[in-house]
């Protein structure tokens, strides 16, 4: 329903798909007859008679005129349950490119507008630059049937399609296009391997008979709870009209005892502002709830499938319409580009499926920000407006400020941001430390101490980093003992030496690079000891020299792992006096914060998670018992932890396998440690246990940092595949985390901070260039700009000499 960037080229191996398809349309002359080439489909047989299924027959049969095309449409030719369709600048150039007469006959139905409202607590936040076209499905169908019997494609409406065993015996290829309820994709469901998952919200489309000046989104919080609006014209005199709340929320508004003429009067009522007072209307409305439907593949012999059928993105963040009509340009494209039906639909697979994946990961984030929208009301409005648009992580704050600059500067001025000052360059306050910016590079074991004495290489690795601009440098986790080493490379702070070496490191920072906090990360390895450096073998065990292993239960991490004992009470004792000494030596050693390692799955994290913890003691079963020994542990780092300097915790707020932590465990265990004095959670995921199936994708960890954030009141840092200042300052200016910890970015950049100012445009206190670098503080120019320009082009016909 809602385009969330902006105009983008999609690349395939030989260009964008409206390119290879512009080249592949030659006159019906010139082109090869399929019945000709065995290799090329000529019957084919489309299920399913929406935008997606009607587009690829006009598509194929314009590229090959002789094919014999038939779509089975069990509706009648002018049956829609919609009301507008919204498409992006980039899949109406797809169109355009690829059948002119589509193009032109629905640009003379556009809606076209620019602003976005956001209606929250009687406020208005208006946004600009986000270039909409929109027009109704039903002139959409009208305009593609056109298209289709002008082509000589057979449409067949008021029948239901043969099965598709019948239909692929009897075509060369059959294109499953029937939708989220596809049958086709249900019978052969064992190939395809579909998995739909249900969400918390109840939908219902409408329309009003006006048109919005914008895209609207208006909130309503009612006595039973939040209930959101999201409008939007598809003609000049007409909107669409989505009602949407989570499941209770519907149930307490009684929603599921009235009839459709009701839902949609009550709906009007509730929305009376945003409608002035108009009515609703609907068509063959009901309520429902949104399914993800994903499929481990596309295509089954000659049977693929498109649209809905394949996949589904919620409509928060783009119409299917649009997913489905970019199929069927990558389908026609690969049919015409690959020598065998076999290599052409393997080549579309690997072509949407990339895409298709960004946009659903794009759209669970914009779904569960709906879903959990109740979170978000008492930020400043235009924060909460900012929070939205940026929802899906797609649109982000650099796009939004080139979009519509005053709108940005407006939420920045609300958050605090000085003149000229991006978030991420704002400072943040822990007890007594002050950050003079929103960045932290994070904890990254480089395997590289002697005896757990860091040397020469952690000097140059942590003091490069500090002197890069980043606001906090981590260490990477410093083990309390030298059982509690993850590898032999691993440094530590359970001797003198080792605390006076430490020494030396902050000195360094704190003098080279003064403005710079260093903090330590204490933890305990528990049944991930003993292993290899990781690029011997990233969890393998030692081939020999191997200490024993302790941890809550007597698990291994891997088959090959070694078993660990489990901690009696004596030895538990041990190991929190050991947390307790490694903290009076950091303190020593003269770090600024100290973090307590509780996540991916060592020792603490061990106790935390139900996966790893099978204790039936007092430090095992509910989540109060597994959080027992890590807050006991936390107490004692306290106490001997100066009052003034902070401390944080790193916890895996989920183990992305099935009977692990979950979410809300997740903010329970931050109250837990923030009620015994920690000031702020860094919130990590997953590496407790081999089996885990993670949801990667670009910050894919930050909405549990979101979560705990607003749910537990407590401060937090976000990592987790955070690669850009845009990344950072979106989100930090949306109120989803307080500070950003990145990793991988500071291994290819050590000034990745300084170098992020300088990109922006940014000289401040938030980022200042070390005095022996502030030549550095501009990039070297690459080449020659003394060139002369052209100044005359002269026009008309070529003169040979």
């Amino acid at each position: 329903m809602v385009p969330t960037q902006g105009s983008m080229p999609t690349s395939g191996a030989r260009g964008s798909v409206d390119q290879r398809l512009r080249r592949g349309v030659r006159p019906a002359t010139t082109h090869p007859r399929s019945r000709d080439n065995p290799d090329r489909p000529h019957r084919v047989a489309i299920v399913g008679g929406g935008p997606g299924g009607l587009y690829t027959a006009a598509l194929l049969k314009r590229l090959a005129p002789d094919r014999e095309i038939t779509v089975y449409e069990r509706n009648a030719p002018d049956d829609t349950f919609g009301f507008g369709v919204v498409l992006s600048d980039e899949t109406l150039g797809g169109i355009e490119h690829a059948d002119p007469v589509v193009y032109e006959a629905l640009k003379t139905h556009f809606v076209r507008w620019d602003d976005i409202d956001i209606v929250h607590r009687g406020t208005r936040q208006t946004s600009g630059g986000h270039r909409f076209a929109a027009l109704g499905r039903r002139r959409l169908l009208e305009i593609l049937h056109e298209r289709c019997h002008d082509l000589g494609v057979e449409l067949r409406f008021r029948t239901e399609a043969p099965p598709p065993d019948r239909l692929a015996r009897t075509h060369d290829l059959v294109v499953a296009a029937d939708g989220v309820h596809s049958a086709t994709r249900e019978a052969y469901r064992d190939v395809f391997r579909p998995h739909l998952t249900p969400h918390r919200c109840r939908y219902i489309w409408l329309a009003a008979d006006f048109a919005f000046d914008a895209f609207r989104f208006e909130i309503a919080e009612t006595e039973h709870g939040v209930m959101q609006l999201h409008g939007y014209p598809f003609a000049p005199d007409a909107s669409t009209v989505i009602v949407e709340m989570r499941e209770e929320v519907w149930r307490a508004a009684g929603f599921d005892e009235l009839d459709e003429t009701e839902s949609t009067a009550r709906c009007a009522k509730i929305f009376a502002d945003a409608l002035g007072g108009r009515p609703l209307r609907s068509n063959k409305s009901a309520w429902t709830t949104f399914r993800t439907v994903v499929n481990d593949r596309w295509s089954h012999g000659n049977v693929v499938l498109l649209g809905d059928a394949a996949h589904t993105a919620h409509f928060s963040i783009g119409s299917g319409t649009k997913l489905a009509v970019e199929d069927a340009l990558a389908l026609a494209a690969c049919l015409e580009e690959r020598p065998t039906l076999q290599e052409a639909l393997t080549a579309y697979e690997e072509e949407r499926r990339p895409v298709v994946a960004s946009t659903q990961r794009a759209a669970k984030a914009s779904l569960e920000w709906f879903e959990d929208l109740d979170r978000y009301l008492g930020q400043p409005p235009r924060q909460f407006a900012f929070n939205l648009l940026t929802r899906s992580r797609r649109v982000t704050h650099e796009n939004l400020r080139l979009r519509d600059a005053d709108f940005t500067g407006a939420v920045e001025r609300e958050f605090g941001c000085p003149p000229g000052t991006p978030p991420m360059f704002t400072p943040f306050r822990l007890r007594g430390l002050t950050l003079r910016n929103r960045v932290v590079v994070s904890p990254m074991d480089m395997y590289s101490a002697t005896d757990g004495v860091p040397g020469d290489f952690h000097l140059v690795h942590l003091g490069a980093r500090a002197l890069g601009g980043a606001a906090l440098v981590m260490t990477e986790m410093v083990c309390v003992s030298a059982e509690g080493r993850i590898t032999p490379g691993c440094a530590g702070l359970y001797t003198g030496r080792q605390g006076e070496a430490w020494r030396r490191i902050t000195d360094f920072v704190h003098d080279s690079a003064p403005g710079t906090a260093i903090g330590v990360q204490l933890g305990h390895s528990g049944r991930k000891g003993s292993t290899r450096l990781m690029w011997e073998g990233m969890d393998q065990p030692l081939p020999d020299g191997n200490w024993p292993l302790v941890a809550p239960s007597p698990l291994p991490y891997r088959p090959d792992s070694q078993i660990p004992r489990e901690l009696s009470r004596a030895q538990l004792t041990d190991v929190r006096e050991q947390f307790r000494s490694a903290a009076v030596r950091a303190a020593g050693a003269g770090f600024d914060l100290l973090e307590l390692h509780c996540a991916h799955g060592y020792l603490l994290s061990g106790f935390l998670s139900p996966l790893t913890n099978r204790r039936t003691d007092a430090y095992g079963g509910s989540l109060e018992k597994r959080l027992r020994f890590p807050l006991e542990v936390f107490d004692a780092v306290r106490e001997v932890w100066p009052d003034e300097r902070p401390m944080t915790v790193r916890i895996s707020a989920t183990d992305w396998a099935e009977g692990g932590t979950r979410a809300e465990e997740a903010v329970e265990t931050a109250r837990a440690f923030a009620a015994h004095g920690a000031d702020a959670i860094d919130v990590s995921t997953g590496q407790v246990v081999v089996g885990e199936r993670p949801e990667f994708g670009r910050s894919y960890q930050t909405p549990y940092a979101d979560r705990i954030r607003h749910e537990a009141g407590v401060p937090v840092i976000a990592v987790g595949a955070i690669s850009s200042w845009d990344d950072v300052n979106s989100l930090i200016l949306a109120g989803r985390t307080d500070l950003c910890a990145l990793a991988r970015p500071h291994l290819y950049d050590p000034h990745w901070t300084l170098h992020a100012a300088a990109e922006q445009g940014y000289d401040g206190p938030g980022a200042p260039w070390p005095a022996p670098y502030r030549a550095g503080s501009r990039p070297p120019r690459t080449g020659r700009t003394d060139a002369p320009k052209p100044r005359l082009t002269l026009h008309g016909p070529r003169q040979d000499v």
